[in-house]
């Protein structure tokens, strides 16, 4: 919340208080909050309070009569030029046009830190993220995984949390011994010898000319070891190739982790033993069919689980229990997020139920759920790598559309939305592509300012900013920390794309109806309030941007 939105229901819940306590109203309890909304329409004032018509009912009163009673008693504030009663009871409040123009000056100083909030307080947050099984390259699946979760990265950052970015590598259990079974079948494939494939392998060409790769570097090495010992160092090798890939395509994109958590450590430093040692402890473990269960249901978690198969070896449940014993026990983050594909949502009540028996908040672990990208070209669904004939790359997508585009696009909308990506109109250069259309817009006003040269705009008298072009994009630009603030609330980044493009359009009308750098005898005044008000703009779409993860070109 805003500094100006505390004020604003600070004066309402005075307004109630004074209406009281002069009988114009009974008595009451007053509400914990004050509900403020943005109408829908400008023409319905900047902001507005359904509160009266909450009250009707206690009160016993009609809502317009409350808000009447109220708006006679608003105390006078600085950022609020009008209050009105409207029918059915609203209060519709609007921005006193002098304080409004004065907040280009805020945003100068603020720079860089525009935006920013202290909804976090200092709060220790992780953000664990992509985190695909290390058996093959990132997919566009993964895209969305990796825009979501450095997204919510950042918005937190800018709310005030300490943050810390990770990738889980699941570099442990049986899918790692098949990776590695595989990639020996290739390697020997490809020196001559017939060697098949495993049954539930890993099929896709990448396989091949990983193994390939290796053979160029060692030649036939892992054939003169015994089988078991060079399919463990073969898989060791191979995954190590498939992270560093992931960690070259997420660079591509402009993300970078605090830390590549590996899953195998879990088993090695003792953490595993601990955390199923609680779950013995607390009699959340029992023995049945020849393996260890999880007792979830006894906890809300809908089903049990395996905890250890009946060959003796960790189930996939075994990792998890152990992963987030170590993120909240032993590394103290006070809020973890876990952002995982839809697919995954039958395992969300076992998670709650996990935390619980661990001694956990399970309130404190909040997994987020996206769904399906499907890529499109030219109408038509694109299911098949031009490349290999199998599956498409992330990297594949970036490089023929831009880091940028595949992260505007895949932010646009909210995380539980299935979507299309088109892969034509992401390459669109003209503003029917709201990628070029935003980052356009910054570039408008990097240019504009290129052609005004070396004018010191500092001193730019911003009161001169009256017109109704003018005060619309004040109006839209003072409205980023409350969008971050939103998106840090609900874990909602996608309210950052339809910001930018909103912004955009603001700039762009500004730009067609206000003259900026104006050559005529007399104009100097105005032309530097609009170069300031040109630079703030620009210092808010970069930050924007830059809550994105997209760059803020200066020339397109």
């Amino acid at each position: 919340m805003s500094t100006v939105d505390s004020d604003i229901k600070a004066a309402l819940v005075s307004a109630l208080k004074t209406a009281c306590d002069a009988g114009e109203l009974p008595k009451f309890e007053m509400p914990a909050d004050i509900p403020l909304e943005r109408p829908k329409q400008d023409t319905m004032g900047d902001l507005a309070t359904p509160l009266c018509m909450q009250l009707a009912r206690m009160l016993h009163l009609a809502p317009i009569v409350i808000a009447t009673t109220v708006v006679k008693h608003l105390p006078t504030l600085e950022a609020i030029g009008q209050a009105e009663a409207v029918k059915p009871g609203y209060i519709n409040l609007r921005y006193n046009p002098e304080w409004l123009t004065r907040q280009v000056d805020a945003i100068m100083a603020a720079a860089d830190t525009f935006g920013n909030c202290d909804l976090g307080n200092g709060q220790r947050v992780q953000v664990e993220f992509v985190s695909a099984n290390p058996t093959g390259p990132l997919h566009i699946g993964a895209a969305r995984n990796a825009v979501l979760g450095d997204a919510i990265a950042r918005v937190l950052d800018a709310a005030g949390y300490a943050v810390q970015r990770e990738y889980y590598v699941n570099d442990a259990g049986s899918r790692v011994r098949v990776f590695g079974e595989t990639l020996y079948a290739r390697y020997a494939q490809a020196l001559g010898r017939d060697v098949p494939l495993p049954q539930d392998g890993y099929m896709g060409q990448y396989m091949a000319d990983m193994a390939n790769d290796i053979i160029g570097q060692v030649g036939d090495k892992y054939l003169q070891a015994p089988h078991d010992k060079a399919v463990l160092e073969l898989g060791a090798e191979g995954l190590r190739r498939v992270v560093a890939s992931a960690e070259a395509d997420l660079a591509f994109m402009g993300i970078r982790y605090d830390r590549w958590f590996s899953e195998a450590t879990l088993y090695s430093d003792g953490t595993y033993d601990r955390a199923l040692s609680i779950l013995r402890d607390g009699n959340h473990l029992e023995k049945h069919d020849g393996a260890l269960w999880f007792k979830a249901i006894e906890l809300g978690g809908g089903k049990d689980e395996v905890v250890i198969r009946s060959d003796g070896t960790p189930g996939y449940f075994a990792s998890d229990i152990a992963y987030h014993y170590n993120k909240f026990a032993i590394r103290g983050f006070e809020r973890v997020i876990d952002v995982w594909g839809a697919d995954h949502q039958g395992h969300v009540p076992r998670m709650r139920a996990m935390m619980q028996a661990l001694g956990l908040d399970p309130s404190c672990l909040t997994i987020i759920l996206y769904q399906l990208v499907t890529l499109k070209r030219g109408g038509e669904v694109v299911r098949l790598s031009k490349r290999t004939g199998d599956i498409i790359t992330l990297r594949e997508v970036l490089e023929e559309v831009g880091a940028d585009a595949v992260r505007f696009f895949l932010l646009a909308r909210d995380a539980d939305s299935q979507m299309d990506f088109d892969l034509d109109l992401a390459k669109e250069q003209s503003e029917v592509n709201p990628v070029y259309y935003v980052q356009y817009a910054h570039a408008r006003t990097s240019s504009i300012l290129r052609f005004a040269g070396d004018v010191d705009y500092s001193q730019g008298d911003v009161s001169l900013l009256t017109t109704e072009a003018e005060q619309a994009l004040i109006r839209r630009m003072i409205r980023l920390p409350e969008v971050v603030r939103i998106a840090a609330e609900h874990l909602a980044p996608h309210h950052l794309a339809y910001y930018a493009q909103e912004l955009a359009a603001s700039l762009h009308t500004f730009y067609r109806d206000c003259r900026v750098v104006n050559p005529e005898p007399g104009a100097e005044q105005i032309t530097l309030a609009r170069l300031k008000l040109v630079a703030a703009c620009r210092t808010v779409l970069a930050r924007t941007l830059h809550l994105m993860g997209m760059t803020a070109p200066d020339v397109m």
